[in-house]
C-alpha cells in the first residue's frame, strides 16, 4: 500500500473519530482517534529512520 492510500485510511478514521465524538460515542471516538495518531507517528517515525539509513549512508 502506498503513502496516498495511508493517508487516505488515517484521514478516514480520523473522521470516523470525529463523528462518534458529535454523536456522543466517546469510547469509540477515543479509540479512532488514538487508531489514528498511533498510524500517523508510526508513519513518520519510518520516513524520519529511513531518511537517516540514506543520509547515513551517503556521508
Amino acid at each position: 500500500m502506498n503513502d496516498l492510500y495511508k493517508d487516505i485510511l488515517t484521514g478516514i478514521v480520523f473522521m470516523l473519530g470525529l463523528f462518534g465524538f458529535i454523536s456522543g460515542e466517546f469510547i469509540i471516538s477515543s479509540a479512532m482517534f488514538a487508531s489514528a495518531a498511533v498510524a500517523s507517528n508510526i508513519r513518520v517515525a519510518r520516513r524520519l529512520a529511513k531518511s537517516d539509513a540514506v543520509s547515513t549512508v551517503c556521508k
